[in-house]
């Protein structure tokens, strides 16, 4: 049963998105990492009061969590019963980025807190690009090693996210079959 669901991927794979339509699906309360790590003007949480915090939200009995942040993967991780990675290519990266740019700029996306207007910035640009090739397979490592009592689903594109979430609906309101 999924009670503690953790989200990642890359920039603008839809993990908020995700995490929106799972929470509706499931009842479970979402939980958006950027709203909490994020301070005033994009202020970055110093990482002693992150970790901290980090264990607050992880705390409850159920949650949604979407967002990376390595440095307390394994913490989360540790508390998620159900891990999901969305993996898109690069490209699809900067056109949702882009497209989120167009759509918000000037204002704070309600997947963040604060006072954190829209913005797609030099380092932005570089983390999307570095993504694949410096975090993506430092987690896939890590999603290799865990127990196997998580359930982890790697989705491959727009088409498996949708097909994820139809199988999810199907199965809350009893119409898949177990075998």
């Amino acid at each position: 049963m999924m009670k503690r669901v953790l989200i990642l991927g890359p920039s603008g794979s839809g993990k908020s998105t995700l995490g929106e339509k799972l929470g509706t699906i499931l009842g479970i309360p979402i939980i958006h990492l950027d709203q909490h790590y994020w301070k005033q003007n994009w202020v970055e949480t110093p990482k002693d009061e992150w970790r901290d915090k980090v264990k607050t939200l992880i705390s409850s009995s159920s949650w949604i969590m979407d967002g990376n942040y390595t440095s307390t993967l394994k913490l989360r991780a540790t508390a998620a019963d159900t891990i999901i990675y969305i993996d898109i290519p690069r490209r699809l990266s900067y056109l949702r980025i882009f497209t989120r740019f167009l759509r918000f700029r000037g204002h704070t996306r309600p997947d963040l807190g604060g006072d954190c207007p829209e913005k797609i910035d030099l380092d932005f640009i570089r983390w999307i690009w570095d993504f694949p090739i410096t975090r993506k397979p430092v987690i896939f490592r890590f999603l290799e090693n865990l127990n196997s009592t998580k359930s982890v689903f790697i989705l491959r594109g727009q088409k498996e996210v949708e097909g994820f979430i139809d199988f999810l609906k199907k199965k809350r309101n009893g119409h898949v079959c177990q075998t």
